[in-house]
């Protein structure tokens, strides 16, 4: 194939299944960081998939301050998460997961089940890899 020449198989619009696959690239980054899939799955186990900002904050080992106040705010920024400020003092904010949110769950769920399922062979193409 000479330099500059595009394969046409291998198009976004191909690969991506979608005309626009800038959009599935942003999408993709933003839901499938570490800490947004946490947070998602979290917000899904809470009752009403609703809970505190303090409360999130206990159930994801890990996660800062900062980088749960920067990963709701995107969440929110994409609507799948809704933010609700009570008139309390001290204030008490709320996140909840929106329908399109929820629309995540099956397949954040199925991504979270395969992970599970073959975990110990990733380990192990890793290991052969690392030892050559």
């Amino acid at each position: 194939m000479k330099k500059g020449m595009k394969n046409k198989n291998f198009s976004p619009e191909t690969v991506c299944g979608s005309e626009d696959a800038a959009a599935i690239r942003e999408m993709m980054t933003r839901i499938g960081d570490k800490w947004s899939i946490f947070l998602i799955c979290s917000l899904s186990k809470t009752p009403n998939q609703r809970a505190r900002f303090s409360e999130l904050e206990r159930t994801i080992p890990g996660i800062s301050q900062r980088m749960l106040t920067t990963t709701l705010r995107h969440l929110e920024r994409d609507g799948l998460v809704t933010r609700e400020v009570f008139p309390e003092v001290p204030p008490r904010v709320e996140y909840e997961l929106t329908d399109l949110g929820r629309s995540l769950l099956l397949p954040m769920q199925a991504l979270v089940d395969w992970v599970g399922n073959h975990w110990s062979a990733v380990k192990k193409a890793r290991s052969k890899v690392d030892d050559k």
